[in-house]
């Protein structure tokens, strides 16, 4: 087994994400939430006030700072390692200034006017492809067996274009997408879990998989995204075994505990 995948605790400090839109809007609650997920082995807190599943609602950069503003703050002065999931360039600018460690774009940094602000900053980019190319998600409908291609294409020229304006390859981490972002049909997105390895071989960069209470595995199994803990949990061990190095997810203590019990197990293996 490879070196541990560094684990993402998601905080939706939101009123409409697809599985817990509204718990966290409050400051407290969010605070309280990110602790825990500290507390159950998240290494990174992934924060993000603007919803991005197809039926949310569109949110100023106004707004979606002042909700970030709390949980920022009180979690840099804890010294809590931080990432910020937005696509709005206000808001990224915003994150810079704050001296954030990561940003997370689900357009995959597509402005070229905000380029050379980040080649200047420390931040590292989570640089995810989607199928629809800008803004949320949306219902797309994709052929599965042209999805790998699609990824490869996206990241071939999306790391062209950053590393040109002078931003570093070693700051950038790839995330292929998952479930809507990979396009309507289920298939393609167990297609690029499977197909993890070939992005490794493709760029050499950290890869990132959040496929945690995705749409794909709730059509698979029938149920809803609170009832997804046992499917994204095999899922998110799957991708750390095809080459995830850093894993998004609602669930931090479960996964936790599953890469312990397998640790465990392989270490006594080796030992035999």
């Amino acid at each position: 087994m490879s070196a541990a995948p560094k684990l993402l605790g998601i905080v939706n400090i939101t009123e409409d994400s697809f599985s817990d839109g509204g718990r966290f809007l409050a400051p407290a609650a969010a605070l309280a939430h990110a602790r825990k997920l500290i507390g159950d082995g998240a290494d990174i807190l992934d924060l993000g006030a603007a919803s991005s599943n197809p039926e949310a609602k569109p949110v100023d950069p106004e707004i979606e700072i002042a909700r970030l503003v709390p949980v920022v703050r009180a979690m840099k002065a804890e010294q809590r390692s931080l990432s910020v999931d937005s696509f709005s360039i206000p808001v990224q600018r915003w994150a810079m200034r704050e001296d954030v460690d990561f940003l997370n774009d689900i357009q995959g940094f597509p402005h070229e006017e905000i380029y050379p602000e980040l080649a200047a900053a420390r931040t590292r980019l989570i640089v995810m492809h989607s199928v629809q190319g800008a803004g949320r998600a949306t219902k797309i409908v994709v052929e599965p067996s042209k999805i790998l291609d699609r990824v490869l294409t996206f990241f071939d020229t999306r790391i062209a274009a950053l590393t040109t304006a002078g931003v570093a390859p070693e700051r950038l981490i790839l995330d292929p997408g998952m479930g809507f972002f990979l396009g309507g049909n289920p298939e393609a997105s167990f297609t690029v879990l499977r197909g993890l390895p070939a992005l490794r071989r493709a760029f050499g960069l950290p890869l990132l998989v959040s496929v945690s209470r995705k749409s794909f595995l709730r059509t698979l199994t029938g149920r809803s995204p609170q009832e997804t803990g046992a499917a994204s949990l095999a899922a998110e061990l799957f991708a750390i075994d095809r080459g995830a190095d850093y894993i998004r997810t609602h669930d931090s203590g479960a996964l936790r505990d599953a890469l312990l019990v397998r640790k465990t197990l392989d270490d006594a293996r080796r030992r035999a």
